[in-house]
């Protein structure tokens, strides 16, 4: 495993991190067993960063990762995010980052996880109801108290994160990056790498989409994806035609077109750090073998070609959506 240092070098993260969100049926059905197996075959890898929300099964995903982290937490980087909420079947339903979310998910997560400190503590969106100087103001507030070590944000504009940067420093920016998803190239990363941050690039198989794991518009029940218009009828076929390039290179190398998503984010370099999701062994093995994998500088050239910026058919999430947490 690789390490990228962070937080001044107090915090080493490994090169690639761990979703965890599938593992709260989001994705569809999962089986806890192996969702606890697959973070402790992470760990035994030298994977030491895991991503999470109060969001996730309602608290199930944070529950499930502290049973996992028993006798290992001082292994691990645990990220958090807080305030979202969710109806049954993981729609999207409001979201709050007032100072009184901030503390009562945070003391809901504490308990939850069975810590006595989450280490990475950051508001899954903006809220526009909200100043930015409110909502770190109370976080700066919880970790005085020892509950939180480190601050980041996630899915905000360059504007948003300069603001929460300017109240207390930020470790990490958690923003989609993929093969399909490269708006963070334009102003986000010369932006984190300004800060000294690092940027969590989640869904790098642009939710399963690059990894083959969808090739119809056919989802079983909660499953989140059926919502995104990149999945909607004419984008999924534009979208899994517009593949043919990664999945020609992947056969040439003889691997998966998962492994060459990740190694292609990789190879972008600091600050990104890949964060596939997994919710088991074999899929989490594949992703960490990426790291072995070696993209030329003809390899990258073709591949930034195939996939420049907007090349997907519709869009990562709602034009409503990414306008009130990216407008400026």
């Amino acid at each position: 495993m690789r390490y990228i240092s962070a937080a001044n070098g107090e915090l080493n993260l490994s090169a690639i991190g761990l979703g965890c969100m599938s593992m709260s049926g989001l994705y569809g059905p999962a089986d806890d067993a192996e969702s606890i197996r697959t973070i402790h075959r992470a760990i035994e890898l030298g994977v030491n960063f895991l991503d999470t929300s109060v969001s996730y099964g309602s608290g199930h995903n944070q529950e499930l990762i502290g049973k996992a982290l028993k006798g290992r937490r001082d292994q691990v980087i645990v990220h958090s995010k807080f305030g979202i909420r969710r109806d049954p079947d993981g729609n999207l339903i409001g979201l709050s980052a007032s100072p009184e979310t901030v503390r009562e998910n945070c003391e809901d997560s504490l308990r939850r996880f069975g810590f006595d400190v989450i280490d990475i503590w950051c508001p899954s969106r903006p809220d526009p109801d909200v100043p930015v100087e409110d909502t770190i103001g109370e976080m700066i507030r919880l970790k005085e108290e020892g509950k939180i070590r480190y601050f980041g944000v996630s899915e905000c504009g360059p504007a948003h994160l300069r603001r929460a940067a300017t109240v207390h420093p930020l470790v990490s920016l958690q923003m989609e990056y993929s093969l399909l998803s490269r708006d963070a190239e334009a102003a986000h990363v010369p932006l984190c790498r300004e800060l000294g941050m690092v940027i969590m690039g989640y869904a790098p198989f642009a939710r399963g989409l690059i990894a083959g794991a969808v090739d119809t518009g056919t989802f079983v029940e909660g499953d989140t994806r059926a919502g995104y218009e990149r999945y909607s009828d004419g984008n999924l076929e534009k979208n899994l035609a517009l593949l043919s390039t990664a999945r020609d290179m992947a056969a040439d190398k003889g691997i998966s077109v998962a492994r060459l998503a990740v190694a292609w984010s990789l190879a972008k370099g600091a600050p990104i750090i890949p964060f596939p999701g997994a919710k088991s062994r074999d899929h989490l093995e594949d992703n960490v073998a990426a790291l072995e994998v070696s993209l030329s500088t003809e390899d990258m050239a073709a591949l930034d070609a195939a996939y420049p910026p907007g090349a997907a058919a519709g869009l990562r999430y709602s034009a409503a959506q990414l306008a009130a947490w990216h407008g400026e």
